[in-house]
């Protein structure tokens, strides 16, 4: 038996993560986990338990059996246009990809999917080597769909 649930460790990392930023100027390695355990807590998807496999959740419900992967990424106030979601595995095994965006406090902001096949068209026409496998945030909404919003709640399901 665990002393905290999940839920409290979850929010007191985001806690920690924004205080070290403002203090240091640098991130701690958290947002994938936070991104992870916030997507499938408002998405209503079952997390993965075993990593390693490529996919960070199983989709239930409109995303059902769906193998996603989650990324992440901090939007503060001070993001510069062009900022990228980190290299894409295109041999891994994934159908989805769900992108979450967090404040300067690690919360979420805004969820969009990203279905595969748009994804590789997206890097099979970037001509730029030094950028394949990564995708803008800015270009990562044109093409993806928005699912959940905090202004909105889930946006499509």
């Amino acid at each position: 038996m665990t002393l905290y649930s999940i839920n409290t460790l979850i929010e007191e990392t985001r806690r920690l993560a924004a205080e070290f930023r403002r203090t240091t100027g640098t991130m701690l390695p958290v947002s994938g986990e936070i991104a992870r355990y916030d997507v499938c807590h408002l998405l209503k998807l079952t997390p993965v338990e075993e990593r390693g496999k490529g996919y960070d959740a199983i989709g239930c419900g409109r995303w059902e059996n769906q193998k996603i992967q989650i990324k992440s990424r901090i939007i503060c106030n001070t993001v510069k246009s062009g900022h990228r979601i980190g290299k894409l595995n295109l041999d891994a095994d994934w159908d989805l990809i769900m992108l979450s965006l967090m404040d300067n406090n690690f919360a979420p902001l805004e969820i969009y999917e990203l279905c595969r096949d748009t994804i590789e068209q997206t890097l099979s026409s970037d001509n730029k080597p030094t950028k394949r496998g990564t995708i803008s945030v800015a270009k990562c909404k044109v093409i993806g769909q928005l699912v959940w919003a905090r202004s909105l709640g889930v946006c499509r399901i």
